[in-house]
């Protein structure tokens, strides 16, 4: 490999870092907990999701005003086609492990969401 070729070469992989890092730039993040409140529809059903529990917790804390201890405010998720683009994005594999989902699903973390500007990332950070 020639000198210019790498110099090129160099070059395409920071600009190709670089537009993605801009494309999905880290907007913030919050905690919240997901309690025993955020396993159910605002009509009284059963969840059957992570994503559906994440998003639930927060019509709780925006629509209904019924956060929990740990519950922090956000300004991404305040109306109901937020939460809905939430819920898709939360949705996605790369959103949530595994474990995290399991977490959820069957029982009551706190969890940390990072929002970025085409997807979001939560993880568990306590119980």
């Amino acid at each position: 490999m020639t000198g210019m070729t790498r110099i090129l070469l160099a070059g395409a992989v920071v600009a190709a870092t670089t537009g993605f890092a801009q494309a999905d730039q880290l907007l913030g993040t919050y905690i919240a907990r997901i309690s025993d409140n955020d396993h159910f529809a605002s009509d009284g059903y059963r969840l059957d999701t992570a994503a559906q529990m994440v998003r639930q917790d927060r019509a709780n804390w925006h629509k209904f005003g019924r956060g929990d201890r740990e519950d922090q405010d956000d300004p991404w998720f305040a109306s109901t086609a937020s939460r809905a683009k939430f819920e898709r994005m939360l949705s996605k594999g790369s959103a949530m492990n595994q474990a995290t989902r399991r977490a959820i699903a069957g029982g009551d973390p706190v969890i940390e969401v990072e929002v970025y500007r085409n997807s979001v990332r939560v993880r568990v950070i306590g119980y």
